[in-house]
């Protein structure tokens, strides 16, 4: 077909016509079109191929088609790049560089080598979920890590549910339906996901009673709302703020002073609950879970995938009795966890019976203890690469930056840490121009086959390196040559 002409005297761009696409068929029996059937099958490749035509003749029919488009080389690569998007899996491991180790958005805690192999054996393979190997009859999941909780925490008893939000529902449903929980005002907290204390009373069916101020809570408070329809005194971990200054705060131990003579439970939401002390590889302090049992608490309930460094779970210790009517309660069947979160809880439990392993084995405890100059020598190895693969546009610098634990744990403590500071052009400058150029370089990151997610602050792209492990830096680095901007 010829090129026409232009007013100007300048060729167009040849045109092609409905009647130049292929059939289905002709597609489907060409010889270059075979590694797609086999990988994708008749049944998906023939859907992809009937959505691109009906598209080419959309084309054609607004004069927008071209011989290019309906080449067979052309078509097939096309086939080929719409499958592979679709066939993508929506859940994909990405580099978390937000300098955030337990980030809520990127999944929390990471899984030690232990417990990803416990969890591909449970897929794999039938196993004794509630099966009881000694009796031959059913068992009772929660025994499978009740032991090892119990040995860990000092508790005389343990249950599991999905996440620390059930446990703390569960827990109130089952001991505080239509009762009153005294609660200080300072601990009215509100997490991640609008998970409010006072909306999680009130779905459990119990009459929330504040006592004290925001700022201060003193013994009195507590006992002068105890009545006879109190169920429990409940402490909760401010988890993801800290009130400083003129302050004061009830200890489990008085509140279980209190609350002994009135028949009363003492209940902590520790959220983050740690097992062990922190401040042995030179963290911040965190109340333990044996520690908050030994002040007096007669239930104390944790996340799983925080400071523990585990699956997402709910966990429940303490009284025996009251465990018992946790169990019973028809919530607790809806909120129980499956084989998998067992499995890979009970080999991280079993971490902490060999403390003096930690640090190397729990991987979120790995990436907490990272020392600062290893992280800052791995960020200048990667500086080179990174400045190659940006040009001139960019000015990438290796610098000190602080990375947080994340997911409402230790809020207000910080970890020196290191990585990558990428500014645009003249940064000094600063300006809308800049702000899009970081904007297009981090949607760039996000876009690679292994995405990369860092923050953006104070007019630039910030790189923590802290949660970039050794195994995983190749890889990294191969991506940043072929990065695109």
């Amino acid at each position: 077909m010829a090129a026409a002409i232009t007013p100007a005297g300048t060729a167009a761009t040849s045109t092609a016509s409905a009647s130049d696409i292929p059939s289905v068929d002709r597609v489907l029996n060409l010889a270059d079109i075979k590694p797609l059937l086999a990988l994708y099958g008749r049944t998906q490749l023939t859907a992809a191929l009937r959505k691109h035509l009906d598209k080419l003749r959309a084309d054609a029919l607004a004069g927008k088609l071209i011989p290019a488009d309906v080449d067979d080389s052309q078509l097939i690569a096309i086939l080929e790049k719409q499958l592979t998007a679709a066939s993508r899996l929506h859940l994909r491991a990405l580099f978390n560089l937000t300098g955030t180790v337990l980030h809520t958005n990127l999944g929390r805690a990471l899984l030690p080598d232990e417990a990803v192999q416990a969890v591909v054996s449970a897929l794999t393979s039938p196993a004794n979920l509630e099966f009881d190997l000694e009796t031959g009859g059913r068992g009772d999941r929660d025994s499978l890590v009740e032991d090892v909780l119990c040995e860990l925490t000092g508790a005389e008893a343990a249950t599991v549910v999905n996440n620390n939000a059930a446990a703390v529902l569960l827990m109130l449903n089952a001991l505080a339906q239509r009762k009153e929980v005294i609660v200080s005002r300072g601990e009215l907290v509100e997490i991640g996901g609008a998970f409010r204390i006072p909306d999680i009373m009130q779905r459990a069916g119990a009459k929330l009673v504040e006592i004290g101020t925001t700022n201060r809570t003193h013994p009195a408070d507590y006992a002068n709302a105890i009545t006879p329809r109190s169920a429990m005194l409940m402490k909760v971990h401010c988890s993801n703020y800290a009130i400083s200054g003129f302050t004061r705060s009830v200890e489990v131990s008085t509140l279980a002073e209190l609350a002994r003579p009135h028949g009363l439970p003492v209940t902590v939401d520790l959220g983050s609950g740690t097992l062990v002390d922190l401040t042995q590889w030179g963290l911040p302090g965190e109340t333990t879970v044996r520690e908050t049992m030994r002040q007096g608490a007669d239930l104390v309930t944790f996340s799983g995938d925080k400071l523990l460094g585990g699956p997402q779970a709910g966990l429940i210790v303490g009284r025996a009795d009251l465990i018992r009517r946790i169990k019973k309660n028809p919530l607790k069947r809806a909120l129980r966890v499956g084989k998998l979160t067992l499995a890979a809880l009970e080999p991280v439990l079993r971490l902490y019976l060999a403390p003096e392993f930690l640090a190397e084995r729990l991987t979120t405890l790995r990436l907490l203890t990272r020392s600062q100059p290893a992280i800052k020598a791995q960020a200048e190895r990667l500086l080179p690469t990174l400045q190659n693969a940006l040009g001139t546009h960019y000015t990438v610098s290796a610098e000190a930056m602080f990375s947080q634990i994340g997911s409402g744990a230790l809020p207000v403590d910080q970890l020196p840490s290191h990585g990558l500071v990428v500014r645009a052009g003249n940064a000094a400058n600063g300006g809308k121009r800049h702000g899009r150029a970081l904007d297009k370089l981090e949607k760039a990151l996000r876009q690679l086959p292994r995405p990369v997610i860092g923050r953006i602050a104070s007019d630039a792209l910030w790189l923590d390196c802290r949660c970039l492990e050794q195994q995983d830096e190749a890889l990294f680095s191969t991506q940043l040559q072929g990065l695109s901007i």
